[in-house]
């Protein structure tokens, strides 16, 4: 079983400025409460033990909200004294992660999926690194991701109107190895990782409660429809 987690919640919510003022984007209230809270209770559900913050922008306001526990969960911090990129702020988080494996997370998406089975894609498959999508219909927000046969990726595509299609849902099962061979302290891991090393990750589809607060419409959504199950 995998018990920790990176979550990353350094971002600026840029596009969430005309309703969410001077907030990392993680802390966006949702019916009183930061979002952030609601990731961290999805993750107590999931059975982890411990959550490493990487925190950026206003990170005082995470690191005073929340302290060094959750309900029982040990809460860790990464600090980016400057942006360092998705990748960039995943690698230096993991460097807090004790075991091999561990979970990842956007600190701007909510998929409530369960966490173990797709660990137990992870071990089934031995990629690097397994994605959980989300089967999405008449979108055109998302880029997509492609899969062979025995479940491993082929492609991701650019954004395009589709009827029918998987996302990436911004939840990872991820080898501590997969930053091994990056020199770089700055990088996008959606590049460097995902786009690069594409045949070597495998994913697993998910038909669950998935919302992403990234644009005021589905921020707004969000204050009526999030919830734990």
């Amino acid at each position: 079983m995998i018990t920790e987690a990176i979550v990353l919640a350094g971002g600026f919510g840029t596009r969430l400025k005309s309703v969410v003022q001077d907030l990392p984007k993680p802390m966006a209230p949702i019916n009183g409460k930061p979002f952030l809270y609601y990731l961290l209770h999805y993750l107590k559900k999931n059975q982890i033990k411990k959550i490493v913050l990487s925190v950026g922008y206003k990170a005082e306001m995470i690191e005073n909200y929340f302290g060094n526990s959750f309900e029982g969960i040990e809460l860790l911090y990464a600090f980016e004294n400057e942006p360092l990129g998705t990748g960039g702020g995943l690698k230096k988080a993991s460097e807090l992660i004790e075991n091999d494996f561990f979970f990842a997370l956007n600190g701007d998406t909510f998929f409530d999926i369960d966490l173990q089975k797709l660990a137990q894609t992870q071990a089934k498959t031995n990629a690097i690194g397994t994605l959980a999508l989300k089967k999405m219909t008449n979108f055109d927000r998302y880029g997509t991701v492609e899969i062979t046969e025995n479940g491993f990726l082929s492609a991701f595509k650019e954004k395009q109107w589709l009827a029918e299609g998987f996302i990436n849902g911004g939840v990872y099962c991820l080898k501590k190895t997969i930053f091994d061979n990056i020199e770089e302290t700055k990088f996008s891991f959606e590049i460097a990782i995902l786009e690069k090393r594409v045949k070597e990750l495998s994913a697993d589809i998910f038909e669950d409660y998935f919302i992403d607060i990234g644009i005021p419409a589905d921020y707004a959504k969000a204050q009526k429809k999030i919830y734990f199950s």
